[in-house]
């Protein structure tokens, strides 16, 4: 296997080397979820490395490169279990958009999975204005031109099933215990949410009956709406100021919200949960938190090095 270095213990399994290379070495069958988002073509450049997706000459062979990630995850995802991607859409060199969710969605559907489900994760339109100072979010350009507005865009969350029977089904015999997303009343208004209900506050210790818990039930609607508008944004894992000869042209962890999310819906506690791009460990960190065991691949050896901080660090904290 070509592996630079590896970290593993009984909590994570975390592998430094190229993610089809690593993950043909994994037993067929043996993943029962994948969470992560992949790198999001002719927008980084993660490394000089000539591995990395990033570093394609172009959009289609970058789907050809990633054609092969998804060939592995069906060979080793178990039947009927899910495999979530984290993208959007993105900008190509005419100025227009490229439909990456859709062209994900139709690398699944030809190896082995079948298209599940669909979450929009929203974003605040003047959050974002100042963040990209994108031409088409500025209020100044409907007075120019308004031809050239268009929007925050979103992200997306795609869930995907292995064709075939789950053998194993993933069941909360007390319904949903914690939200993850914005609680906080204050910020929940602040951005335009209402607050949550203080007739909840009775359901939410020590409730056992699924069937009445207001609680589980008020968690279920949320998770269960086509669009996730309190995910933090913000709240992502901590990770160092790490720099190299190529320098860090992007971090952007996934937030936690949606990693906590997808493991409280889609696995069992004990399940192995697979990141083919790690990153600095997000959803190995997420798999630890929530008593799963998280497998980790990264390229890239600062984030590789940051990942392995990352999960000794929530593996003693989540003992």
């Amino acid at each position: 296997m070509a592996v630079n270095n590896q970290k593993i213990t009984d909590k994570f399994a975390i592998y430094h080397g190229d993610s089809v290379e690593v993950m043909e070495t994994l037993p067929k069958n043996s993943i029962d979820l994948s969470i992560y988002s992949p790198p999001f073509a002719d927008l980084y450049a993660y490394s000089s490395n000539e591995r990395d997706l990033s570093n394609c000459v172009n959009y289609d062979e970058f789907l050809s490169h990633y054609e092969f990630i998804v060939k592995e995850l069906s060979r080793t995802t178990k039947d009927g279990r899910l495999s979530c991607v984290h993208c959007m859409d993105l900008c190509n060199k005419t100025g227009g958009l490229n439909d990456f969710p859709g062209d994900i969605i139709k690398s699944y559907q030809r190896n082995g999975f079948t298209y599940h489900a669909r979450y929009v994760i929203w974003k605040e339109p003047l959050r974002m204005a100042l963040k990209t100072r994108a031409i088409g979010l500025r209020h100044a350009q409907i007075v120019k031109d308004s031809s050239r507005c268009d929007n925050a865009g979103a992200d997306f969350l795609l869930v995907f099933r292995k064709k075939g029977r789950n053998k194993k089904p993933i069941k909360h015999v007390k319904g949903f215990t914690e939200y993850f997303g914005e609680i906080n009343d204050i910020e929940r208004i602040r951005n335009g949410y209402a607050p949550i209900p203080k007739s909840l506050d009775k359901y939410r210790e020590g409730w056992d009956n699924p069937k009445t818990n207001k609680w589980s039930h008020w968690i279920w609607q949320h998770y269960a709406s086509s669009v996730w508008y309190d995910i933090r944004i913000k709240h992502c894992l901590e990770y160092d100021k790490i720099k190299d000869k190529d320098n860090e042209k992007h971090i952007c962890p996934l937030q936690l919200d949606v990693i906590n999310r997808c493991m409280a819906m889609w696995s069992n506690p004990g399940d192995n949960v697979l990141t083919p791009f790690m990153g600095v460990g997000s959803e190995v960190c997420g798999a630890i938190a929530n008593g799963r065991r998280g497998l980790g691949i990264e390229l890239k050896d600062t984030y590789y090095k940051q990942a392995v901080k990352n999960a000794i660090k929530f593996s003693r904290k989540y003992l």
